[in-house]
C-alpha cells in the first residue's frame, strides 16, 4: 500500500475554479508527480489526469492517480523498451499504447512510425492521414490499438498494424461557455489562474512578470504572430510550445524549405506552416545551418502569411516563435552592441527580416526555473486551454484599441500591425470575451508597444536611418493626452567616449546610399619602417580604399604637411573598429587622415569628436551623401562635436534642433585644416 501524499492547502481561487470549471481543471502538483516517471508532454499527462483526477476529493484523486500511473505503466512505452513492447503485441496478438505517431508516404502508401515503439514501417489506414494532417509533419501523440499479423508482401518484415488511432485532445469545446465562465473572475484572478494553468505560482509575482509569461501564449492564440525571445538558459522559453498544446511543433534542429513550406509539386505534402498553429525554433542558432531559401521564404511568410513555392502561391496561419540564449548580461549587450547579437548572422544582418518581428520578449527578465516557482494549486487541464486558444485564433481583436486609444506618429504601418496583433493576442488570453476595461486595455497596449519598440530600437542601433523614429506613444481619446512608452533596458551606449583618446585614435562615421550609417573608431600607430601603410585584417572595401587614398595624399604632400622625415622612416599601422557591428562599407578618409596626423605628432584629437567626410588622392574633400543620419547616430552614441566638410554646411539646416543642441559643428575645407581643428591647434 502506498502512502497518500499530503493534500496542498487550497485557497479561494481554487474553490472558484473547481466550481466554475468543474471537470476541466487539475491540481498541478499531480502533473509533476507523474511527470517524474514518464517522459511525455504535459498535455498528454493532463489529458489522463483530466479524465481521472478532475476532482477535489482527496480519495478520488488518489484513486485517479493510481489509474493514471497504471495506464502509463501498462500503455506508455519507454524509449528503451521498444523490443518489450513489440514482443507484447506479437505474443498477445494486439495491445493498446500511448505513443507519438508520424506518417510518411512511401511509393504512394502511408506508413506509420511509432516513435517509442521502435518501428517505422507500421501499416495504417490511409484515412487517418487524411483526417489528421499533423501526422504527416511532426506527428501527434495518440492512443493506439496495435495488432500483429503476418504480411505476405513483406514476408513478415512489416507485420504490425494500427487498427485504431485517437489523438490525445479533448472531444468538444464550447467557446461561449468559456467566455461566460470568464465573467466570474476579476482580471487579477484570471491572470493568476492562467499562470497556474501553465504550472507557475503567481503568489508574490509582479504583474509585469505575469504578462511576460502569458505573452508566450500569444502565438497559440493569434494567427501569423512573430515572436522572438532571447534570454539566459533555464528560463523555460520553449516550454509552452513544446508541452502545452498538441497544435504546436517545436523544431530542435535544422529543417528544409519543403518541410516548413510544403513540396513544390501540385497537390504535394503541405508544409508545417499550413498544418500547425505554431512552428517554434528551440535554438535560433540552428537557422544558420539551414538552406538560405528557408530564411528568404520565411521572411516573406512573416510579412504576409503567404509565400511562393515554384509557380504557385501558398499561405499559412502558423505563428513563428524563435528562442535563443544570451551569453552576456543585458547591460553588456545594451552598452556594446544590440539585443539581436545572439542571433545567427543570417538573421542578425538582415534588418528587413528583423523588422517583421512583432514582439521581442525580454527573456532576461524571466527568472530561472526553480521548484518554488511551481504551483500546487488548480489550473486548466492544458489540452482544454489549448482548445480555447485554438478556437480564439478564429477571432480578431486587432481593432479593439480604437475604442479608447490611437497610436502615435512614430509608429509606421509595420509597427502598428505588430502592436495591434500583440494586443489582440493578449486580449484573447486575458479577456476572451473581448471586453477589457479602458484601464486593462491601456496596460496591454503599453506592454505591446514596448515589445515592438524593443525590436525597432535594435534596428536603430544597427545604423539604418529609416528606423530612427522610435519615440513610440499612444493617445487617450477621452482626454487627448499623449503617453510615451519606453523600454526598461534602453540607455545611451556612449560608444564615443567623453574622455580624450590616445594619440592616433579618431571616431568617424559614414553614410551609405540607402541611408545606413557606419560608426567607427580608427586607430593608427607608428613603428620604424620605410613609409608603408599596414592595415589590420578585416579592413576591406570602401574603408580600405579611402584609407589608401588618404595615405597616398600624405605621401605626396608630406613636405607641406611637415611630416616628411616621419613618413620616410616610419610605417603606419591602421585598424578600423566597427562600433555598431553592422558591417557597413563607407568612406573614412578624413577620419584616417586626422588619426594618422595625430599619431605622427603624438597629439590627441578633441574628446567626443566624430570626424566626417572623405578625400580624393589629390586632397579634394568629398562631402557626406547626407548629414542628418550621420549626426543623429553620432549624437545617440555620445558625440559632443563633429568635424564636417564645408560642402555639407547647407545641409546643416536640415538637422533636427535636438541634434544641434547636443553636437557642435566644426567645418573644414581641406585635409590639413581638418586635422589641425581635430587636434584643437587651428
Amino acid at each position: 500500500m502506498t502512502d497518500t501524499a499530503p493534500t496542498p492547502a487550497s485557497d479561494a481561487l481554487d474553490d472558484k475554479v473547481t466550481d466554475v470549471f468543474a471537470g476541466k481543471v487539475v491540481r498541478k502538483d499531480l502533473v509533476r508527480k507523474v511527470k517524474v516517471g514518464a517522459n511525455v508532454p504535459v498535455f498528454v499527462l493532463e489529458f489522463l489526469l483530466g479524465k481521472y483526477c478532475a476532482s477535489k476529493d482527496p480519495v478520488a484523486i488518489e484513486m485517479g492517480l493510481k489509474v493514471v500511473n497504471d495506464t502509463l505503466a501498462e500503455n506508455y512505452i519507454r524509449p528503451d523498451e521498444s523490443m518489450k513492447a513489440q514482443h507484447r503485441v506479437v505474443d498477445q496478438g494486439r495491445h493498446s499504447f500511448i505513443d507519438k505517431v508520424k506518417v510518411r508516404i512511401v511509393d504512394s502508401e502511408p506508413w506509420a512510425e511509432a516513435t517509442n515503439f521502435g518501428d517505422n514501417f507500421i501499416h495504417i489506414p490511409s484515412q487517418y492521414a487524411r483526417d489528421y494532417e499533423r501526422l504527416l509533419t511532426g506527428g501527434v501523440w495518440a492512443q493506439l490499438d496495435m495488432k500483429h499479423e503476418y504480411d505476405e508482401d513483406s514476408k513478415g518484415k512489416r507485420s504490425f498494424w494500427i487498427t485504431k488511432l485517437e489523438p490525445i485532445q479533448i472531444a468538444t469545446f464550447d467557446l461561449e461557455d468559456y467566455r461566460a465562465a470568464r465573467e466570474s473572475f476579476t482580471t487579477e484572478e484570471w491572470l493568476d489562474f492562467m499562470l497556474r494553468s501553465l504550472g507557475y505560482e503567481p503568489e508574490g509575482m509582479e504583474r509585469r512578470l505575469k504578462y511576460l509569461f502569458l505573452t508566450r501564449l500569444i502565438p497559440l492564440a493569434e494567427r501569423n504572430f512573430n515572436l522572438v525571445e532571447l534570454g539566459p538558459r533555464g528560463t523555460g522559453k520553449s516550454y509552452v510550445i513544446q508541452e502545452v498544446s498538441p497544435y504546436a511543433s517545436l523544431l530542435t534542429g535544422p529543417t528544409t524549405v519543403a518541410n516548413l513550406f510544403g513540396h513544390m509539386r501540385s497537390g504535394g505534402q503541405k508544409g508545417m506552416v499550413q498544418i500547425w498553429d505554431v512552428v517554434g525554433f528551440d535554438e535560433v542558432a540552428d537557422l544558420q545551418k539551414m538552406p538560405k531559401e528557408v530564411i528568404t521564404t520565411m521572411k516573406t511568410y512573416c510579412e504576409s502569411g503567404t509565400y511562393q513555392r515554384g509557380t504557385e502561391a501558398a499561405s499559412g496561419d502558423a505563428s513563428i516563435a524563435m528562442f535563443g540564449n544570451t551569453n552576456q548580461p543585458v547591460e553588456v549587450l545594451v552598452q556594446s552592441g544590440h539585443l539581436f547579437e545572439p542571433m545567427p548572422d543570417i538573421i542578425r544582418d538582415d534588418m528587413a527580416f528583423i523588422d517583421r518581428l512583432h514582439f521581442y520578449l525580454p527573456g532576461w527578465e524571466v527568472p530561472k526555473m526553480q521548484t518554488a516557482m511551481f504551483t500546487d494549486h488548480y489550473g486548466f487541464v492544458v489540452d482544454y486551454l489549448a482548445e480555447a486558444l485554438r478556437e480564439l485564433r478564429k477571432h480578431n481583436y486587432t481593432e479593439i484599441i480604437d475604442r479608447h486609444f490611437s497610436l502615435g506618429s512614430h509608429l509606421n504601418a509595420r509597427d502598428r500591425k505588430a502592436v495591434r496583433r500583440t494586443v489582440s493576442g493578449l486580449v484573447k488570453i486575458v479577456h476572451p470575451n473581448g471586453e477589457p476595461s479602458e484601464e486593462d486595455l491601456g496596460e496591454i497596449l503599453e506592454f505591446a508597444i514596448e515589445g515592438r519598440r524593443r525590436v525597432k530600437e535594435q534596428l536603430k542601433k544597427m545604423g539604418s536611418f529609416e528606423y530612427y523614429e522610435t519615440s513610440f506613444s499612444y493617445l487617450v481619446e477621452s482626454t487627448g493626452e499623449e503617453r510615451f512608452v519606453g523600454v526598461p533596458e534602453q540607455g545611451g551606449r556612449d560608444l564615443i567616449a567623453l574622455d580624450p583618446l590616445a594619440p592616433g585614435s579618431a571616431y568617424s562615421a559614414g553614410v551609405t546610399s540607402d541611408g545606413t550609417v557606419g560608426l567607427f573608431r580608427i586607430e593608427v600607430s607608428v613603428s620604424p619602417g620605410t613609409g608603408k601603410l599596414k592595415a589590420a585584417g578585416g579592413i576591406a572595401g570602401l574603408v580600405k580604399e579611402s584609407t589608401q587614398r588618404a595615405f597616398a595624399y600624405m605621401q605626396a604632400h608630406k613636405g607641406e604637411l611637415g611630416i616628411a622625415r616621419d613618413m620616410d622612416t616610419s610605417d603606419l599601422h591602421v585598424e578600423v573598429i566597427d562600433l555598431l557591428a553592422n558591417r557597413i562599407e563607407t568612406e573614412v578618409g578624413i577620419g584616417f587622415f586626422a588619426a594618422a596626423m595625430s599619431a605622427l605628432r603624438s597629439a590627441p584629437l578633441s574628446p567626443a569628436l566624430v570626424v566626417l567626410g572623405d578625400m580624393s588622392v589629390q586632397g579634394n574633400i568629398k562631402p557626406l551623401r547626407s548629414l542628418v543620419e550621420a549626426l543623429q547616430v553620432a549624437k545617440d552614441n555620445g558625440a559632443k562635436r563633429a568635424l564636417i566638410p564645408i560642402e555639407n554646411k547647407r545641409n546643416f539646416l536640415d538637422v533636427d534642433a535636438d541634434i544641434m543642441e547636443h553636437v557642435d559643428p566644426i567645418f573644414y575645407g581641406d585635409p590639413k585644416t581638418a586635422a589641425m581643428k581635430a587636434m584643437g591647434t587651428a
